[in-house]
Protein backbone atom coordinates (compact mmCIF):
# COMPACT_ATOMS: atom_id res chain seq x y z
CA UNK A 1 0.00 0.00 0.00
CA UNK A 2 1.50 3.34 -1.13
CA UNK A 3 1.78 6.36 2.00
CA UNK A 4 -1.11 8.41 1.30
CA UNK A 5 -3.52 5.14 0.99
CA UNK A 6 -1.53 4.13 4.33
CA UNK A 7 -3.04 6.95 6.05
CA UNK A 8 -6.68 6.98 4.40
CA UNK A 9 -7.11 3.92 5.32
CA UNK A 10 -7.19 5.33 8.89
CA UNK A 11 -9.70 7.86 8.26
CA UNK A 12 -13.17 7.75 9.66
CA UNK A 13 -15.72 9.72 7.15
CA UNK A 14 -18.43 11.00 9.79
CA UNK A 15 -20.89 12.63 7.60
CA UNK A 16 -21.53 14.26 3.89
CA UNK A 17 -23.43 16.85 2.78
CA UNK A 18 -24.21 18.08 -1.16
CA UNK A 19 -26.09 20.56 -3.09
CA UNK A 20 -26.29 23.51 -5.44
CA UNK A 21 -26.82 27.59 -4.52
CA UNK A 22 -27.31 30.22 -6.30
CA UNK A 23 -26.33 33.53 -5.19
CA UNK A 24 -27.80 36.94 -6.36
CA UNK A 25 -26.56 39.90 -7.85
CA UNK A 26 -24.66 41.99 -5.39
CA UNK A 27 -24.81 39.85 -2.73
CA UNK A 28 -21.95 38.31 -0.37
CA UNK A 29 -22.99 35.30 2.19
CA UNK A 30 -20.70 34.87 5.27
CA UNK A 31 -20.05 30.79 5.98
CA UNK A 32 -19.68 30.20 9.71
CA UNK A 33 -16.17 28.08 10.27
CA UNK A 34 -16.56 24.42 9.97
CA UNK A 35 -14.97 21.02 10.44
CA UNK A 36 -13.34 18.71 7.93
CA UNK A 37 -12.96 19.85 3.97
CA UNK A 38 -15.69 21.74 1.94
CA UNK A 39 -15.58 21.56 -2.12
CA UNK A 40 -17.42 23.85 -4.61
CA UNK A 41 -17.80 23.72 -8.14
CA UNK A 42 -18.96 27.39 -10.39
CA UNK A 43 -21.71 26.14 -12.20
CA UNK A 44 -22.18 29.45 -13.72
CA UNK A 45 -21.53 33.27 -13.38
CA UNK A 46 -18.86 34.66 -11.14
CA UNK A 47 -18.18 35.18 -7.85
CA UNK A 48 -15.52 36.33 -5.49
CA UNK A 49 -14.16 34.13 -2.69
CA UNK A 50 -12.56 35.58 0.30
CA UNK A 51 -10.71 33.46 3.81
CA UNK A 52 -9.04 35.88 6.04
CA UNK A 53 -5.21 35.41 5.60
CA UNK A 54 -5.48 34.45 2.05
CA UNK A 55 -5.57 36.95 -1.13
CA UNK A 56 -9.68 36.81 -2.74
CA UNK A 57 -10.36 35.07 -5.97
CA UNK A 58 -12.05 35.79 -8.64
CA UNK A 59 -14.25 32.74 -9.50
CA UNK A 60 -15.21 31.67 -12.89
CA UNK A 61 -17.74 29.16 -14.31
CA UNK A 62 -16.17 25.93 -14.41
CA UNK A 63 -13.69 26.79 -11.61
CA UNK A 64 -13.10 23.95 -8.56
CA UNK A 65 -11.69 24.20 -5.70
CA UNK A 66 -11.49 23.27 -2.17
CA UNK A 67 -11.60 24.60 1.69
CA UNK A 68 -9.88 22.57 3.82
CA UNK A 69 -9.11 25.26 6.69
CA UNK A 70 -12.20 25.14 9.11
CA UNK A 71 -11.81 29.27 8.30
CA UNK A 72 -15.04 31.52 7.87
CA UNK A 73 -15.09 32.20 4.22
CA UNK A 74 -17.46 34.36 2.18
CA UNK A 75 -18.72 34.24 -1.60
CA UNK A 76 -19.97 37.40 -2.87
CA UNK A 77 -21.06 38.79 -6.41
CA UNK A 78 -19.66 42.07 -5.66
CA UNK A 79 -16.30 42.98 -4.00
CA UNK A 80 -17.96 45.65 -2.19
CA UNK A 81 -21.23 43.33 -1.27
CA UNK A 82 -21.67 43.46 2.48
CA UNK A 83 -21.64 39.98 3.49
CA UNK A 84 -24.90 38.48 5.69
CA UNK A 85 -23.92 35.49 7.64
CA UNK A 86 -25.54 32.52 6.27
CA UNK A 87 -27.72 31.32 9.41
CA UNK A 88 -29.25 34.90 9.38
CA UNK A 89 -30.31 33.76 5.79
CA UNK A 90 -31.84 30.35 6.33
CA UNK A 91 -33.63 32.33 9.38
CA UNK A 92 -35.53 34.97 7.47
CA UNK A 93 -36.49 31.75 4.86
CA UNK A 94 -37.61 29.73 7.80
CA UNK A 95 -40.01 32.85 8.92
CA UNK A 96 -41.35 32.89 5.42
CA UNK A 97 -39.11 35.44 3.47
CA UNK A 98 -40.33 34.70 -0.29
CA UNK A 99 -36.25 34.21 -1.75
CA UNK A 100 -32.46 35.32 -0.67
CA UNK A 101 -32.13 37.84 -3.65
CA UNK A 102 -34.74 39.88 -6.38
CA UNK A 103 -34.61 38.70 -9.60
CA UNK A 104 -32.09 36.29 -11.68
CA UNK A 105 -29.09 34.47 -9.94
CA UNK A 106 -25.65 36.31 -10.22
CA UNK A 107 -24.20 32.68 -9.72
CA UNK A 108 -24.80 28.98 -9.44
CA UNK A 109 -22.49 26.71 -6.89
CA UNK A 110 -22.52 23.06 -6.28
CA UNK A 111 -20.63 22.14 -3.10
CA UNK A 112 -19.50 19.75 -0.92
CA UNK A 113 -18.76 18.99 2.74
CA UNK A 114 -17.53 16.23 4.21
CA UNK A 115 -16.07 15.10 8.16
CA UNK A 116 -13.08 13.41 8.14
CA UNK A 117 -12.69 11.96 12.09
CA UNK A 118 -9.73 9.95 12.79
CA UNK A 119 -6.64 11.37 14.28
CA UNK A 120 -4.79 11.25 10.86
CA UNK A 121 -7.26 13.79 9.63
CA UNK A 122 -5.21 16.48 11.19
CA UNK A 123 -2.31 14.64 9.55
CA UNK A 124 -3.47 15.52 5.90
CA UNK A 125 -5.24 18.66 6.09
CA UNK A 126 -2.79 20.53 8.75
CA UNK A 127 -0.34 21.47 5.70
CA UNK A 128 -2.73 22.34 3.42
CA UNK A 129 -3.29 26.12 2.19
CA UNK A 130 -6.04 28.09 2.85
CA UNK A 131 -7.68 27.53 -0.73
CA UNK A 132 -6.68 25.08 -2.99
CA UNK A 133 -8.11 25.59 -6.14
CA UNK A 134 -7.73 22.67 -8.79
CA UNK A 135 -6.66 23.89 -12.44
CA UNK A 136 -6.03 20.97 -14.20
CA UNK A 137 -9.20 20.41 -16.81
CA UNK A 138 -9.64 16.86 -16.45
CA UNK A 139 -9.26 17.29 -12.50
CA UNK A 140 -11.83 19.76 -12.49
CA UNK A 141 -14.38 17.41 -14.34
CA UNK A 142 -14.20 14.76 -12.68
CA UNK A 143 -14.40 16.87 -9.40
CA UNK A 144 -17.76 18.16 -10.87
CA UNK A 145 -19.15 15.08 -11.44
CA UNK A 146 -18.28 13.35 -8.12
CA UNK A 147 -19.78 16.34 -7.01
CA UNK A 148 -23.57 16.10 -8.76
CA UNK A 149 -23.23 12.38 -7.79
CA UNK A 150 -23.08 12.84 -4.52
CA UNK A 151 -25.92 15.20 -4.46
CA UNK A 152 -27.82 13.13 -6.55
CA UNK A 153 -27.24 9.53 -3.92
CA UNK A 154 -27.93 12.05 -0.97
CA UNK A 155 -31.35 13.31 -2.57
CA UNK A 156 -32.71 9.80 -3.62
CA UNK A 157 -32.01 7.81 -0.84
CA UNK A 158 -31.15 4.24 -3.18
CA UNK A 159 -29.73 1.37 -2.29
CA UNK A 160 -25.89 1.24 -1.36
CA UNK A 161 -26.13 5.06 -0.97
CA UNK A 162 -24.28 5.80 2.35
CA UNK A 163 -21.89 3.41 0.92
CA UNK A 164 -20.85 5.15 -2.57
CA UNK A 165 -21.13 9.28 -0.99
CA UNK A 166 -18.68 7.55 1.53
CA UNK A 167 -16.46 5.97 -1.57
CA UNK A 168 -16.80 9.62 -3.57
CA UNK A 169 -15.73 11.48 -0.64
CA UNK A 170 -12.66 9.43 -0.59
CA UNK A 171 -12.23 10.11 -3.89
CA UNK A 172 -12.47 14.27 -4.38
CA UNK A 173 -10.10 14.42 -1.50
CA UNK A 174 -6.87 12.12 -3.69
CA UNK A 175 -8.07 14.12 -6.65
CA UNK A 176 -7.19 17.13 -4.64
CA UNK A 177 -4.53 16.00 -2.74
CA UNK A 178 -2.89 15.11 -6.31
CA UNK A 179 -3.64 17.90 -7.78
CA UNK A 180 -2.19 20.08 -5.40
CA UNK A 181 0.42 18.19 -4.81
CA UNK A 182 2.06 18.54 -8.14
CA UNK A 183 0.98 22.07 -8.46
CA UNK A 184 2.90 23.30 -5.17
CA UNK A 185 5.49 20.40 -4.34
CA UNK A 186 8.76 22.48 -5.17
CA UNK A 187 9.88 24.06 -1.91
CA UNK A 188 6.85 23.10 0.16
CA UNK A 189 7.54 21.13 3.87
CA UNK A 190 5.27 18.31 4.68
CA UNK A 191 5.63 14.29 4.61
CA UNK A 192 3.16 13.99 1.33
CA UNK A 193 5.45 16.90 -0.55
CA UNK A 194 8.54 14.76 0.88
CA UNK A 195 6.75 11.72 -1.05
CA UNK A 196 7.81 13.68 -4.45
CA UNK A 197 11.78 12.35 -3.15
CA UNK A 198 11.97 8.92 -4.44
CA UNK A 199 14.79 8.18 -1.31
CA UNK A 200 12.25 10.30 0.83
CA UNK A 201 9.95 8.38 -0.25
CA UNK A 202 11.18 4.96 0.39
CA UNK A 203 12.18 5.99 3.92
CA UNK A 204 8.57 6.80 4.10
CA UNK A 205 6.89 3.89 2.54
CA UNK A 206 9.73 1.62 4.94
CA UNK A 207 8.51 3.18 8.16
CA UNK A 208 5.18 2.88 7.39
CA UNK A 209 5.12 -0.49 6.10
CA UNK A 210 7.21 -2.04 8.93
CA UNK A 211 6.74 0.50 11.83
CA UNK A 212 7.31 -2.67 14.21
CA UNK A 213 11.26 -2.87 12.72
CA UNK A 214 14.04 -1.06 14.90
CA UNK A 215 14.40 1.78 12.95
CA UNK A 216 17.69 3.92 12.93
CA UNK A 217 18.57 7.18 11.37
CA UNK A 218 21.79 5.54 9.96
CA UNK A 219 19.57 1.94 9.29
CA UNK A 220 16.68 4.46 6.94
CA UNK A 221 20.10 6.17 5.17
CA UNK A 222 21.78 3.08 4.76
CA UNK A 223 18.09 1.17 2.96
CA UNK A 224 18.19 4.25 0.46
CA UNK A 225 21.96 4.49 0.02
CA UNK A 226 22.50 7.83 1.70
CA UNK A 227 24.89 9.17 4.00
CA UNK A 228 23.44 9.35 7.74
CA UNK A 229 23.78 13.09 8.34
CA UNK A 230 22.50 14.08 4.50
CA UNK A 231 19.58 12.08 4.71
CA UNK A 232 18.72 13.12 8.36
CA UNK A 233 19.02 17.01 7.13
CA UNK A 234 17.20 16.36 3.80
CA UNK A 235 14.03 14.17 5.42
CA UNK A 236 14.09 17.50 8.73
CA UNK A 237 13.71 19.78 5.83
CA UNK A 238 11.29 18.40 3.80
CA UNK A 239 9.02 16.92 5.68
CA UNK A 240 9.41 19.35 8.86
CA UNK A 241 10.53 16.47 11.50
CA UNK A 242 13.38 13.61 12.20
CA UNK A 243 12.80 10.60 10.82
CA UNK A 244 12.42 8.70 14.69
CA UNK A 245 9.80 11.55 15.24
CA UNK A 246 7.67 10.84 11.98
CA UNK A 247 7.98 7.34 12.90
CA UNK A 248 6.78 7.48 16.29
CA UNK A 249 3.79 9.58 15.49
CA UNK A 250 2.89 6.77 12.85
CA UNK A 251 2.91 4.50 15.00
CA UNK A 252 0.74 6.32 17.76
CA UNK A 253 -1.84 6.55 14.66
CA UNK A 254 -1.84 3.20 14.02
CA UNK A 255 -2.24 2.44 18.00
CA UNK A 256 -5.26 5.30 18.25
CA UNK A 257 -6.79 3.21 15.44
CA UNK A 258 -6.47 0.34 16.96
CA UNK A 259 -6.79 1.25 20.43
CA UNK A 260 -10.94 2.47 19.69
CA UNK A 261 -11.55 0.11 16.90
CA UNK A 262 -10.80 -3.63 19.08
CA UNK A 263 -10.40 -4.63 22.98
CA UNK A 264 -7.02 -5.45 22.02
CA UNK A 265 -4.66 -5.55 25.21
CA UNK A 266 -2.35 -2.23 25.09
CA UNK A 267 0.60 -4.42 26.11
CA UNK A 268 -0.50 -6.42 22.86
CA UNK A 269 -0.31 -3.06 21.06
CA UNK A 270 2.74 -1.78 22.07
CA UNK A 271 4.45 -4.91 21.16
CA UNK A 272 3.62 -5.03 17.69
CA UNK A 273 4.46 -1.44 17.07
CA UNK A 274 8.40 -2.14 18.18
CA UNK A 275 7.66 -1.68 21.70
CA UNK A 276 9.65 -3.83 24.34
CA UNK A 277 6.77 -2.84 27.22
CA UNK A 278 3.63 -0.97 27.99
CA UNK A 279 5.48 1.61 29.90
CA UNK A 280 7.47 2.74 26.89
CA UNK A 281 4.83 2.85 24.75
CA UNK A 282 2.59 4.35 27.29
CA UNK A 283 5.46 7.31 27.72
CA UNK A 284 5.54 7.99 24.08
CA UNK A 285 1.77 7.90 23.42
CA UNK A 286 0.97 10.64 26.21
CA UNK A 287 3.66 12.31 24.60
CA UNK A 288 2.38 12.56 20.80
CA UNK A 289 -1.08 11.78 21.63
CA UNK A 290 -1.96 14.05 24.69
CA UNK A 291 -3.05 11.07 27.36
CA UNK A 292 -2.70 8.03 28.68
CA UNK A 293 -3.78 4.92 25.90
CA UNK A 294 -6.34 4.05 28.31
CA UNK A 295 -7.79 7.55 28.66
CA UNK A 296 -7.72 7.46 24.27
CA UNK A 297 -9.23 4.69 24.15
CA UNK A 298 -12.16 5.38 26.73
CA UNK A 299 -12.65 8.77 25.29
CA UNK A 300 -13.07 7.21 21.73
CA UNK A 301 -15.54 4.59 22.82
CA UNK A 302 -17.60 7.26 23.93
CA UNK A 303 -17.98 9.05 21.02
CA UNK A 304 -20.54 8.96 18.43
CA UNK A 305 -20.70 9.25 14.63
CA UNK A 306 -22.42 12.31 13.02
CA UNK A 307 -25.81 12.09 11.81
CA UNK A 308 -25.45 11.61 7.42
CA UNK A 309 -27.81 14.42 6.34
CA UNK A 310 -29.84 14.36 2.73
CA UNK A 311 -31.85 15.24 0.51
CA UNK A 312 -31.78 19.16 -1.51
CA UNK A 313 -33.26 20.90 1.36
CA UNK A 314 -31.41 23.86 2.68
CA UNK A 315 -29.66 22.17 6.33
CA UNK A 316 -27.74 24.13 9.18
CA UNK A 317 -25.45 22.03 10.42
CA UNK A 318 -23.44 22.95 13.65
CA UNK A 319 -20.71 21.18 15.48
CA UNK A 320 -17.87 22.31 17.63
CA UNK A 321 -14.69 22.89 16.40
CA UNK A 322 -11.92 22.07 18.66
CA UNK A 323 -8.71 24.16 18.25
CA UNK A 324 -5.58 22.80 16.85
CA UNK A 325 -2.98 22.38 19.04
CA UNK A 326 0.69 20.58 18.56
CA UNK A 327 -0.32 17.27 19.41
CA UNK A 328 -2.19 15.32 17.30
CA UNK A 329 -5.34 14.19 19.19
CA UNK A 330 -7.35 16.26 22.29
CA UNK A 331 -8.83 13.12 24.14
CA UNK A 332 -10.97 14.56 26.27
CA UNK A 333 -12.48 16.03 22.67
CA UNK A 334 -16.61 15.40 23.03
CA UNK A 335 -17.17 17.09 19.67
CA UNK A 336 -21.15 17.15 19.03
CA UNK A 337 -23.15 14.85 15.96
CA UNK A 338 -23.83 17.24 12.91
CA UNK A 339 -27.92 18.96 13.56
CA UNK A 340 -29.94 18.92 10.53
CA UNK A 341 -32.88 21.23 10.22
CA UNK A 342 -35.07 21.93 6.66
CA UNK A 343 -35.84 24.86 5.29
CA UNK A 344 -38.47 26.15 2.83
CA UNK A 345 -37.14 27.95 -0.38
CA UNK A 346 -38.38 29.11 -3.58
CA UNK A 347 -35.28 28.70 -4.68
CA UNK A 348 -31.58 26.98 -4.47
CA UNK A 349 -30.57 28.06 -1.21
CA UNK A 350 -27.20 27.74 0.03
CA UNK A 351 -26.69 25.26 3.00
CA UNK A 352 -24.20 24.39 5.36
CA UNK A 353 -22.29 23.18 2.07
Amino acid sequence: MDPLSSVLSLLKPRSHLSGRFDIGSKQAILFPKYEGIKCYAVLAGTCWLKVPDAEPVLLREDDCFLLPSGRAFSLATADAARPVELQTLLAALYNGASGLYDGEPACTLAGGHFLLGGDPADLLLGFLPVVVPLRNEHEKAAMRWSLERMRDELRDEKLGGSFLVEQLAYMMLVQALRVHLDQSSQGAVGWLYALTDPQLKTAIVSMQTNPASPWTVSGLAQTIGMSRSIFAFKFKEKVGESPMEYLTRWRMLLAGDRLRASPEPILSIALSLGYESESAFGKAFKRVMGCSPRQYSRHGNQRQPSNTVSNGNPKVVGSNRTPATTRISRCADSRAGSVSRSFPSSRHSPSAT
